[in-house]
């Protein structure tokens, strides 16, 4: 912890070795543009694709620029976790390397706080395979699928492609362990489908093949206070222009999604999807933040995902949700600071 009367040393973490590099980096520089100077010291921490930890410098550029996404250069000046002069680590870190444990891990070993979720709850959250039978066992609906591991996939491909024929039509086909639907393709004919599972492989050696839920796409972010989990106010997300589903280039490239907050549901249901998103929450056991997605089908609520590390710039869907239910972007930051720092250390989570 820092000395009484000195700024906080917030180290903010982005880039990784993810296919969220990019991602990771638009998200630092939200974190880093709203961060309250007055009481944290931000310094920006790179991971490079390849793994190496560099220091980028204040200035390093963070933004999108025209269609060009940032990346951490392999060539800024190297340093390591041990290194680090911090009180802190903000990890702004998506997929895998990042968001699924391995990072988390690295803070453990060191003994350096870090806002979020602990080592289990992050790779649970983040390989949907493992993540739907803990929501199942909570009592939370989930979509009906298959998972294909590489193996499989390369001893028998016409086996699995018969069982996913048995979840009809349409389908969506995506990596278990990816986030920003890198690697997710839906698959209305079946003459598609190994295409799909291709592309998927592209991304991760197991992959979900799952029921293409009809419904609205719900959002609800999740917040601990003072220890316990609080869900926000809910966001829709309507797809615009011609994109199927909400795909990497709706989510960040042609400004072809809108969240609509707040969501007109009938009575009970808003109540219901927030208590689902806190159980999911806990079922994984969480640390203090996730964005909880949801189908509503008009009769049924079904979980789709948990993001333990959701996207973070002012415009993401985690911020909003939380600026709709009356906390702003700096002050969000700030009780995730705060909350990580109140955290014991040497405890294993």
């Amino acid at each position: 912890m820092a000395n009484s009367g000195k700024k906080i040393k917030v180290g903010i973490v982005c880039g990784g070795r993810s296919s969220e590099h990019e991602v990771s980096c638009i998200s630092a520089s939200g974190v880093l543009s709203a961060i309250d100077t007055d009481k944290y010291e931000p310094l920006l921490i790179g991971i490079t694709k390849s793994g190496k930890w560099v220091l980028p410098g204040s200035g390093y550029n963070l933004n999108i620029v025209g269609k060009e996404l940032p990346v951490i250069s392999e060539d800024l000046p190297a340093t390591s976790i041990s290194e680090l002069d911090v009180d802190l680590l903000f990890p702004v870190l998506h997929g895998p390397y990042g968001e699924d444990g391995t990072f988390q891990g690295q803070c453990e070993m060191a003994g350096i706080r870090y806002v979020g979720s602990g080592v289990l709850a992050s790779a649970t959250g983040m390989d949907k395979s493992f993540a739907k039978p803990i929501f199942q066992a909570h009592g939370l609906e989930v979509a009906p699928g298959l998972v294909v591991h590489q193996s499989d996939w390369e001893i028998d491909q016409a086996g699995v492609l018969a069982k996913a024929t048995e979840f009809g039509n349409p389908l969506f086909v995506k990596p278990a362990r990816s986030g920003s639907s890198r690697g997710t393709s839906k698959v209305s004919k079946g003459k598609d489908l190994k295409t799909a599972i291709n592309f998927a492989m592209e991304f991760d050696t197991k992959v979900l093949i799952e029921t293409a839920i009809v419904g609205r796409e719900i959002e609800c972010a999740v917040m601990q206070v003072n220890g316990v989990a609080v869900a926000s106010p809910l966001g829709e997300i309507k797809i615009l222009g011609s994109h199927e589903f909400y795909d990497f280039e709706a989510k960040y490239l042609d400004n072809s999604t809108e969240l609509v907050v707040p969501v007109a549901l009938p009575f009970g249901v808003t109540e219901e999807i927030q208590n689902a998103a806190t159980n999911a929450f806990d079922a994984l056991g969480c640390e203090g933040l996730a964005r909880v997605d949801f189908f509503y089908t008009g009769q049924k609520v079904i979980i789709n995902e948990i993001n333990t590390m959701p996207g973070f710039t002012a415009t993401s869907v985690f911020p909003k949700l939380w600026q709709a239910g009356g906390i702003g972007y700096k002050d969000l930051i700030t009780a995730l600071i705060q909350a990580a720092l109140e955290r014991p250390l040497n405890v294993t989570r």
